[in-house]
């Protein structure tokens, strides 16, 4: 983390905000019944903020990268650690090391962490993942699954059952619902009446799932989510899933870049048109001659510019090359200027590139 707080581009992380958002949600959720695993991948677990974490009211952390995992025990994190992608086979002898607990799917990689638990004299839990239609991780039939917990259960010494999850809206867009929660909750019952007793975990999923506890549908027996931009950013409540969050800070962290340069000029290119940096085809809107900036950051650092959100709202992301942001200033031409700083808001997508950029300053305060 950086100390110097006029290197741009920067990334500045209000620790108070984000820890108002931290014991908000897992205060909600706990009048649930609901156990939180607060996510640390969203922010490439920025170690002020895992410790943030740690010293939460969160029962678990939660990633889905070995090397967050390692990071932060080895930086002090008391916690338990779940793995939320399920263990590559490489990586299993870390996996018993390090990690409390882990999403799976796989019979190969159960066996193999019950074999590596045995060499290393520990135990590991496990949370078997249900696809019920978002088509990433999990069994997709359902006797497969049962029989997998059966096994788990009763064949694998060093492996503890501790439930079931899934995961919705990741990949397939599909959206978490009540519904959809007691689809899982069925499949628990019937691993339940096969193994002989209750199931500790019933995990619904991520923050598309968390937006059930804000409107109070969520079903009783779902007891843990895996949260990471619902308590980070607490933008997806209202963008996206239309539940009121105005409780929780969406201003955790904040882009600043730098003006390197303004002019006016025209709005569409001038020459025969062909490809962007990226290999795309752009099309553009001729709107005359207009006051244009141009800011000390590009794709690179924060991936689609048409997702930042400009705090200004009298200026207009044009797009982006690697390096460059291309801002209409017209409605501001007044008020911006070479050297000036101009202030972004994040949401998930451009968090996780900035996060992860080297070249992007954090300053933690």
């Amino acid at each position: 983390m950086s100390t110097n707080t006029t290197r741009y581009p920067q990334l500045e992380v209000d620790l108070k905000k984000f820890r108002h958002n931290i014991d908000s949600v897992v205060k909600l959720c706990q009048d649930k019944g609901i156990d939180v695993a607060g996510v640390i991948k969203g922010f490439h677990a920025i170690p002020e903020m895992v410790k943030e974490f740690d010293n939460s009211d969160c029962k678990y952390i939660a990633t889905s990268r070995m090397e967050q995992i390692i990071d932060s025990k080895n930086a002090g994190c008391k916690k338990p650690f779940f793995l939320i992608r399920v263990p590559m086979l490489s990586e299993i002898e870390d996996l018993v090391k390090y990690v409390e607990y882990s999403l799976n799917s796989e019979l190969t990689v159960l066996d193999k962490i019950n074999a590596e638990c045995q060499k290393q004299g520990k135990r590991h839990g496990v949370v078997l993942m249900s696809d019920l239609g978002d088509l990433r991780e999990g069994f997709w039939d359902v006797d497969e699954m049962v029989k997998a917990a059966s096994y788990v259960e009763n064949q694998l010494e060093c492996v503890d059952l501790m439930g079931i999850g899934t995961n919705l809206g990741c990949y397939g867009s599909i959206k978490a619902t009540p519904a959809k929660m007691n689809e899982l909750i069925g499949i628990a019952e019937k691993i339940e009446a096969v193994i002989g007793r209750k199931l500790d975990i019933i995990s619904g999923g991520a923050t598309t799932s968390a937006a059930m506890v804000f409107d109070g549908t969520i079903p009783e027996r779902i007891n843990h989510l895996r949260i990471g931009e619902g308590i980070i950013l607490a933008h997806d409540y209202g963008a996206l899933f239309g539940v009121n969050a105005d409780f929780l800070n969406q201003d955790v962290f904040t882009l600043k870049a730098e003006i390197i340069e303004v002019k006016d000029k025209p709005s569409h290119p001038v020459g025969e048109l062909s490809f962007d940096c990226f290999g795309h085809v752009q099309t553009y809107v001729d709107r005359g001659i207009r006051r244009r900036a141009l800011a000390a950051l590009g794709k690179v650092d924060f991936g689609d510019s048409d997702m930042l959100i400009p705090r200004n709202d009298k200026l207009e992301i044009l797009g982006s090359s690697s390096d460059h942001l291309i801002l209409d200033i017209e409605n501001c031409k007044d008020d911006i200027h070479v050297g000036d700083i101009i202030e972004f808001d994040l949401c998930y997508a451009t968090m996780v590139y900035a996060t992860s950029s080297k070249n992007i300053h954090i300053v933690v305060k």
